[in-house]
């Protein structure tokens, strides 16, 4: 399994007593470090102007965020599991998974940041591709940025991650629960590895249809699942379909303010439309 993840919209920076991120030793390293670097170089230079929030596209409450981009070479850098915060890494508890807790039948740090380094990416348009395990720092850029000196991320990131994934996805399930801009930097090769999406669904009289409230907190909890779980991860579509239906009738998330609870009610499996589309997860919430 090869679980894709979006970044967070918030990012908690780390300790100030940390040391700074090192670029060799992040995921895919040879095949991402010459754009990493390209990329904070340019971001650096864009957020000390002072047109940078709207060359961004944030808003001006946010300037603090970006002037730490000047620096972020040097700015204490912590797991991307702790940095990255929000509704799904919440629901799937990436941070406890980093830190070697909360595995059934995986009982030890070791084997516990294996499986996370192993199968899970969170994809960015600073850093292209990272496991929750590399040591980054909070940052402000998101992938549908045309970030001056580089261009459109999306379109930059493109051949480097294909270097850097496409090996990995080869042969295997990939679960992909990214947004569209960071659909758009990397897919994989059609007749090398079974694609599938995860969308999140009510059913209003009759119809399903798809949900933006309580979907990522539903995603999180799905990849805290796949990631826990004491079978191994799943390898094609068809045994990801099995490991969702385990969560059939659990209660899966707790609204806040209301305090009312959802259930996964149903698990389901589309298959692609076309040869280069991805298949699609259904999770039915009630």
């Amino acid at each position: 399994m090869l679980l894709l993840l979006p970044p967070s919209e918030g990012k908690t920076p780390a300790p100030d007593d940390a040391a700074p991120a090192d670029l060799s030793t992040l995921s895919g390293a040879d095949a991402l470090t010459g754009l990493r670097q390209a990329v904070l170089t340019a971001l650096a230079s864009v957020s000390a102007r002072s047109d940078a929030c709207a060359v961004l596209g944030v808003g001006p409450s946010l300037a603090a965020e970006v002037a730490r981009n000047t620096r972020l070479e040097v700015e204490p850098a912590a797991p991307a599991a702790r940095v990255y915060t929000g509704v799904l890494y919440a629901a799937a508890g990436l941070g406890d998974l980093v830190s070697g807790g909360g595995f059934d039948g995986l009982d030890h740090r070791e084997g516990a940041e294996q499986r996370v380094t192993d199968c899970v990416r969170i994809f960015s348009g600073l850093w292209g591709a990272v496991s929750p395990a590399d040591r980054i720092p909070a940052y402000r850029l998101s992938m549908s940025v045309d970030l001056p000196g580089v261009g459109k991320l999306a379109a930059a990131w493109r051949g480097p991650l294909g270097a850097a994934l496409d090996a990995r996805a080869a042969g295997d399930v990939v679960v992909d629960c990214r947004s569209a801009p960071y659909v758009a930097a990397w897919k994989p090769r059609p007749d090398d590895a079974d694609w599938v999406t995860v969308r999140v669904v009510r059913e209003v009289r009759g119809t399903r249809a798809v949900v933006s409230h309580n979907a990522k907190h539903t995603r999180g909890v799905l990849a805290g699942h796949l990631l826990r779980r004491a079978a191994n991860p799943p390898s094609s579509s068809s045994g990801l379909l099995d490991a969702a239906g385990e969560l059939v009738g659990t209660v899966v998330g707790t609204e806040v303010g209301t305090g009312l609870s959802y259930t996964l009610l149903d698990a389901a499996l589309t298959p692609a439309r076309t040869r280069t589309a991805p298949a699609t997860l259904e999770l039915l919430i009630s």
